[in-house]
């Protein structure tokens, strides 16, 4: 009776997690969409980059996990980073993004963005393709968000380049040299160049 029972069991478990799985990535994707369309009507509007700018922040803040992004663009050094520390590092690490995202637009130009079959590589997590197109160009980027964080964006992967990991190998070499302060020099720098 046992054995005729149990593949039933499993049938429904499958079943079950893979409804779970489609909430999932159908949750993730709504946030997503809903913030890519918020940045867009922003970008419609403003003037010029610094009213882009300060229009997008409270979107990004709310899509993007700022502080899981500078742990893991930092890597293991992290732990070394005081409390204050860490929290300069994501303020400036937040104010780079955001200023590296919308020096890439012309205010009043909009991109165009088709979302295509998002997949969850592990629970809890799911990555979101799109294309992107702007000013006749076409870039592939796959937007990575975990649940943990309320499904907010913790990676973004332009066509095959992780932003994480493209900063990890830049902070990991300054934190190598000397430790948090390094990274939070190099952070600095940056803004400075990024203005």
């Amino acid at each position: 009776m046992m054995k005729r029972q149990l593949p039933l069991l499993v049938l429904v478990f499958c079943l079950f997690s893979r409804g779970a799985l489609i909430a999932s990535t159908d949750e993730a994707e709504k946030r997503l969409k809903t913030a890519v369309n918020q940045v867009t009507e922003i970008a419609a509007h403003a003037p010029d980059r610094n009213a882009l700018a300060t229009g997008v922040k409270p979107t990004l803040q709310n899509i993007l996990s700022f502080e899981t992004m500078t742990r893991r663009a930092v890597g293991p050094g992290w732990r070394q980073f005081t409390p204050e520390q860490q929290k300069e590092a994501i303020g400036l690490f937040t104010t780079l993004i955001i200023r590296t995202y919308t020096a890439k637009f012309t205010p009043g130009e909009l991109p165009s963005v088709t979302f295509k079959a998002a997949s969850s590589p592990a629970p809890g997590r799911v990555e979101i393709p799109t294309t992107s197109s702007y000013k006749g160009s076409h870039y592939d980027v796959v937007y990575r968000l975990d649940e943990s964080d309320g499904w907010r964006i913790t990676d973004v992967v332009i066509e095959g380049v992780s932003m994480i990991a493209n900063y990890r190998t830049q902070f990991d070499a300054e934190f190598k040299q000397g430790g948090a302060e390094a990274v939070i020099k190099a952070l600095n720098r940056s803004l400075a160049t990024s203005k």
